[in-house]
């Protein structure tokens, strides 16, 4: 998507906060004392987060919001068990975490962002404006699925023809290494799948159906393969966003597992996500090549060949 104010590469710091979840020290954020008129946007992505209204000084050291632009933020459960982490609900960028009961606001609520997962844009000034142009244009295409079926090029190229998709893109996930090149994953020592992120209009398709057409464009009972293409960075796997995608998920294999079929699909809690070279994005469109995985009507069959029940 073409935008008139695109993001500069993350620094260091930044993605050692927005890609791996580490947070900055108190009181060392640019935005702990900003009190100008704006919008705070993800400093990944460009989506607009948080209004400059609904910040307030909570004395613990980062930026702290009581509401955040709807839709702009997501929830989940924080790796320790106790808290609950946010995150840009475009890019899935770590912005911090969120509390609830303290009684600072009305609304009784504390986002504590570190300033480093967020860029400010004036009120009134062409960044805000073209934040809120990202967001306009974005909005149909709320719905984000990560997929890991082999080869990324024939995934992406599955998906991209798929009624209700809106993008598709070839990346990496799952792994040890930050920011990977196609040949540290090529090496199968990185932990990392090949792996396609596929945004969707979810008025459209949901998420059910884009994972039906996953495990009917590749092979789930394959283990780290896909025909000739052989190793962990091709294995089958789900990185689902919240319990409900795990849900979906797992439901599908159970019911491809009733109909016979030995799947060896991973269902694994989503990371960061690295996209690739741009050599690889659209490869199959732009070369004729890639266009592989042909999809086969799993759910309509039993492994045996037999009609499904």
């Amino acid at each position: 998507m073409t935008v008139a104010f695109p993001m500069p590469p993350l620094t260091q710091r930044e993605a050692d906060v927005l890609l791996r979840k580490a947070t900055e020290a108190p009181y060392t954020g640019q935005y702990v004392n900003n009190h100008a008129a704006g919008t705070y946007i993800c400093r990944q992505c460009g989506m607009p987060l948080y209004h400059s209204e609904d910040k307030f000084d909570s004395g613990c050291g980062w930026p702290a919001f009581d509401d955040a632009v709807p839709g702009a933020v997501r929830r989940v459960p924080d790796a320790d068990g106790q808290r609950v982490e946010i995150l840009c609900a475009h890019c899935g960028g770590h912005l911090g975490h969120v509390f609830e009961g303290e009684g600072f606001t009305r609304r009784n609520t504390r986002h504590c962002v570190n300033s480093l997962s967020m860029s400010f844009a004036p009120a009134g000034s062409p960044e805000e404006k073209a934040a809120f142009a990202r967001a306009a244009r974005a909005a149909p295409c709320s719905g984000t699925a990560i997929v890991a079926g082999g080869c990324f090029w024939g995934v992406e190229d599955a998906f991209r023809k798929l009624p209700g998709g809106c993008d598709a893109v070839s990346g990496y996930t799952g792994g040890r290494t930050a920011n990977p090149r196609y040949e540290d994953v090529s090496r199968g020592d990185t932990g990392h799948a090949e792996a396609v992120r596929v945004s969707f209009d979810p008025s459209r398709v949901s998420y059910e159906r884009i994972l039906r057409r996953f495990f009917e464009v590749h092979d789930p009972t394959q283990l780290n393969r896909q025909g000739p293409d052989v190793g962990s960075q091709y294995r089958s796997a789900v990185f689902y966003l919240d319990d409900e995608q795990r849900a979906v998920a797992e439901k599908l294999i159970a019911r491809l597992k009733d109909l016979g079929y030995k799947v060896v699909t991973q269902v694994l809690p989503a990371g960061p996500f690295y996209p690739a070279e741009a050599y690889h994005q659209r490869f199959a469109e732009r070369t004729g090549r890639g266009g592989c995985h042909l999809p086969v009507p799993r759910f309509e069959r039993r492994a045996d060949g037999s009609p499904a029940q």
